[in-house]
Formats: structure tokens, sequence, C-alpha cells
């Protein structure tokens, strides 16, 4: 199956959600290829970012879901579709 790199952008603004964020998180975590947080006190939220390695499905079932928790803000970005291993296959 084809798989595309993305990155989910993660804001949680109640801290009663990251729980629930980190269940899912830890659901997808095979798919998960690195993950940085920053707590922003200023502005009391928590902001994290994922970068995946998996199929589209995966990738808008794990946004989805985050994106249902009360509290919790997500977008996802991903990379062009298959760009990067055509022009691998060229180099060779």
């Amino acid at each position: 199956m084809e798989t595309r790199i993305a990155v989910i952008g993660i804001i949680v603004e109640e801290r009663e959600a990251a729980g629930r964020v980190n269940e899912a998180l830890h659901q997808y975590g095979s798919y998960i290829i690195g993950r940085m947080g920053l707590p922003y006190e200023k502005k009391h939220v928590s902001i994290i970012s994922i970068v995946l390695d998996a199929p589209m499905d995966v990738i808008s079932a794990l946004s989805g879901k985050l994106g249902r928790i009360p509290g919790v803000s997500t977008k996802a970005l991903y990379a062009k579709a298959g760009a990067g291993q055509e022009q691998a296959k060229e180099r060779k």
C-alpha cells in the first residue's frame, strides 16, 4: 500500500484533553516518525507536531480522531504524492 509523508499540527487548549490525545497517538504509533511538543504557558496551550509515514486513510483517521476531541484543533499537511519516490527512481 502506498504511503505518504504528512505532518499533523495539534493545538491542545484544554489540559484535560492531553490523555485522549496521547491515547490516539499511541494507537497510531507504528506510523509516527517523530513527535515534538511545546508547552506555551503564556497562552495556556500545548502545541504538538507529529510526522507520519502512512497510507492516506490512516493519516485522515488520526487527524479526524484528534480533531473530535473537545479542546483540540488539528490540521494535516501532506507531501506531494510520490514526488520523492519518483525522483529517487529517476536518479538510479
